[in-house]
């Protein structure tokens, strides 16, 4: 490890987190992260990216990505997102995976830290149409654990891969659980 990543772990855990991490078995892929419930969801998650060594993107709303913050949230890997106008979303993400060798990104499918009856499936077609695996990532504060353990690659059944993403996040509590979104896509 590097000195960055042992400060990272060592701030995590004097902060009470433990991390757990399981590398992607592949070069792409999406990773998912709920629940997002909470701002103190960003500076973990940050801790817990330093600590992997992971080189993952984020989405986060264009809004964030303003002076004075710009130039800090884009060599964190952040990629700024104009959610008034999701067209084009989902190709201009696969046109980005396909200018890298190497390129996991980290997604909120709730889009949201307050609640919402459903996931944007963003993520889904994305997964879908590129063939990227989707690694489960999780900030569970019932036990101050954040982490990737598994990575799942979806059969193009959403009923049947929501079922096992369900499952698999039935027991992560995220800091305000009732804004846990529903495991979900929209009719």
């Amino acid at each position: 490890m590097t000195l960055a990543q042992r400060l990272s772990q060592l701030t995590l855990r004097l902060c009470g987190w433990r991390g757990v991490f399981v590398p992607p078995p592949s070069a792409r892929g999406i990773i998912l992260v709920y629940p997002h419930t909470s701002n103190w969801d960003f500076p973990t998650a940050i801790l817990y990216k330093a600590t992997t060594g992971l080189p993952l993107r984020w989405l986060g709303k264009d809004s964030l990505f303003r002076w004075p913050f710009r130039g800090l949230l884009l060599r964190l890997g952040g990629i700024p997102v104009n959610r008034r106008d999701p067209t084009g979303f989902v190709d201009t993400l696969l046109r980005e995976f396909s200018r890298h060798d190497f390129m996991w990104l980290g997604m909120a499918p709730e889009g949201t830290r307050a609640y919402t009856d459903h996931w944007k499936s963003g993520f889904y077609r994305i997964a879908r149409a590129g063939q990227l695996p989707v690694g489960l990532g999780f900030i569970d504060y019932s036990t101050k654990t954040i982490g990737i353990e598994q990575y799942l690659d979806l059969t193009g059944d959403p009923g049947a891969d929501l079922a096992r993403i369900r499952a698999y996040y039935a027991d992560k509590r995220g800091r305000y659980p009732r804004n846990a979104g529903e495991i979900r896509l929209r009719e």
